[in-house]
């Protein structure tokens, strides 16, 4: 995938020996680039839209704090929604790949995968590097 950005002012390549150059009409131009294929940034779409949901991300910070993984049934009064809601939750969940499931006899008990135990981790971290420089507020923008 590659993105063009334009903007107004004239091209001030960088030491890196970027890939801008000036169209005839002054702007620049410059190709941006990612290495991800589109497998990959459909998986991570695809994963970002499952926790993109309060109730599924809840379900989901639920189910990692709890050891040895947490029955559906627990967690439909932990989240104050639907037996149906958390249902979907958590199949959804499941087929991003968030948790696992395991049976036993008529419960199902949904743990947290290692990647989603690692993306609540980064988003923890984010969220303490928003607080140690204080721009932990995104309604406060500095224009008071």
């Amino acid at each position: 995938m590659v993105l063009r950005e334009s903007t107004g002012g004239a091209s001030n390549g960088d030491a890196a020996g970027s890939a801008a150059e000036e169209s005839s009409e002054g702007t620049c131009r410059r190709e941006v680039d990612h290495s991800l294929t589109e497998g990959e940034l459909a998986d991570d779409v695809g994963t970002l839209a499952a926790v993109g949901n309060e109730t599924r991300y809840e379900a989901l910070r639920l189910i990692a704090a709890t050891d040895g993984g947490a029955c559906g049934c627990h967690l439909e009064p932990a989240l104050g929604v639907s037996q149906g809601a958390v249902s979907q939750a958590l199949s959804r969940l499941y087929a991003a790949g968030l948790v696992s499931r395991r049976t036993e006899g008529r419960w199902r008990y949904y743990s947290a995968t290692p990647r989603a135990e690692r993306l609540l981790a980064v988003l923890d971290e984010t969220r303490e590097l928003d607080d140690e420089s204080g721009d932990g507020d995104p309604e406060d923008d500095g224009d008071e």
